[in-house]
């Protein structure tokens, strides 16, 4: 009876550590801007968010703990007026991606939201219903987690992310009548309905392509083969002349060098001359406001 019992006791964990969850999310909410209000509440809003991001099943597949996406959601609530359940603030999320053969993790996503607002009481449970909008809160996790998952996937399999954005776009559609900002076409150009639309718009898939070249066929290899690796990157990113002419300045532009720009520079550093000028010309012409940061590639 003792051995059926340890072998229903390893059974359990090995199918338990099987089907774990899809994010390794650390989250971190701060406060430091609000005065006079009790700190507990803030800690006890970081566990349930904390809980909830990593305990949620967002997918149907399958993941190792090891294959688990490494995310973090930075919260910088700035206001909480007293006796209010009103909480408003800014939130970061950030998603890397390991490099195969290598300890390095390459970061995909880095994007700071400035229309954080949302209701909240330390006895609330958080409640996700993938068909209709029941909370702000919920709305917003759900939201960048199949972003985050949509990412990572991208950079895996040619446009794998698909099915993620596509969920993340129900959730848009669901918040359309919210009182909330952040969710609708008209209220900016660089919000979560942009965001999702741009990832799901024909017009920008030569940036997704490039998420899965520059990841997959560049970075994934140069641990073996240095000269091919960066070969990859550079064409991935000249695919996105075509863009620049198309939508100079676009949001997903602008966000894939927020998440690559400085490795970019670090990688091509370290090249002969004619490739730091073939990477440089490129760069100049589809980030122009950065142009300083590039130049230090010819140095």
């Amino acid at each position: 009876m003792r051995k059926i019992f340890l072998f229903l006791i390893i059974l359990f964990l090995q199918i338990n550590n099987s089907y774990s969850q899809e994010l390794n999310c650390k989250v971190q909410v701060v406060s430091k801007q609000v005065q006079g209000t009790d700190k507990r509440i803030f800690n006890a809003l970081q566990k349930i968010i904390y809980e909830f991001m990593n305990n949620y099943k967002w997918t149907n597949n399958v993941y190792s703990d090891n294959e688990r996406i490494e995310c973090t959601f930075y919260i910088n609530i700035k206001d909480h007026p007293i006796s209010s359940d009103i909480f408003k603030g800014t939130m970061q999320v950030q998603v890397s991606r390991p490099i195969f053969n290598t300890t390095y993790n390459s970061v995909l996503f880095n994007y700071i939201d400035n229309d954080i607002e949302f209701r909240y009481t330390e006895t609330q449970e958080l409640q996700f219903n993938e068909t209709s909008y029941t909370s702000n809160l919920a709305s917003l996790l759900a939201y960048y987690s199949y972003i985050v998952i949509g990412l990572d996937y991208d950079s895996f399999s040619l446009e794998g992310g698909t099915p993620y954005y596509e969920k993340a776009e129900k959730i848009v559609n669901n918040a359309q009548n919210s009182p909330y900002k952040g969710w609708k076409a008209f209220e900016d150009r660089k919000n979560r309905y942009w965001l999702v639309e741009n990832l799901l718009n024909d017009t920008y898939s030569p940036i997704r392509e490039c998420l899965y070249s520059y990841h997959r066929l560049g970075l994934d290899i140069m641990s073996e083969k240095v000269n091919d690796g960066k070969t990859a990157i550079i064409e991935s990113i000249e695919s996105f002349r075509e863009v620049h002419q198309k939508k100079p300045g676009s949001f997903l532009m602008q966000l894939f060098f927020d998440a690559k720009r400085d490795e970019v520079v670090n990688i091509f550093s370290e090249s002969f001359p004619e490739e730091k000028t073939r990477i440089y010309n490129v760069l100049k012409q589809v980030d122009p406001a950065n142009d300083s940061k590039y130049q230090k590639i010819l140095r």
